[in-house]
């Protein structure tokens, strides 16, 4: 992996996956391994436990990891066929197949991906103002 830029912080995927098949947005083992997959795909390093919560009755997951590098958050709505991630790095992470790796696990027919760069105008160098000592 690469490292971020001068003057940058890091890189935040969204990613919204439309068209899934409801009952796997409805099985936590399958959103576990959703996951776990993207983990271990970017080399990610999980600090503590997972927590996830399954809502009762037909309704969705959420899941968050608190990594090294950052957050990745999970949520579904089988409802409406959508699973949401988000993922924010403070390493670079080149352009993902976001619509295989959800079309392969979750049934997503499609996916809207943004990409955003996160810090972009931090002068790395600078010491912090007193408005910014906390």
């Amino acid at each position: 992996m690469d490292s971020i830029s001068p003057g940058m912080l890091g890189c935040e995927w969204i990613i919204d996956a439309y068209g899934c098949d409801p009952d796997r947005l409805r099985d936590l083992e399958v959103m576990i391994g959703l996951c776990e997959t993207i983990v271990e795909q970017l080399e990610l390093h999980v600090v503590g436990k997972p927590v996830w919560h399954q809502f009762p009755g037909h309704a969705g997951v959420t899941g968050l990891y608190l990594l090294s590098e950052s957050h990745l958050a999970c949520h579904t709505y089988p409802e409406v066929r959508v699973a949401t991630l988000n993922l924010y790095c403070c390493r670079w992470i080149h352009e993902r197949p976001w619509n295989e790796l959800l079309s392969e696990i979750l049934g997503a027919s499609h996916c809207d991906v943004v990409s955003l760069t996160r810090g972009r105008n931090a002068n790395l160098n600078s010491s912090p103002s007193k408005e910014s000592d906390r």
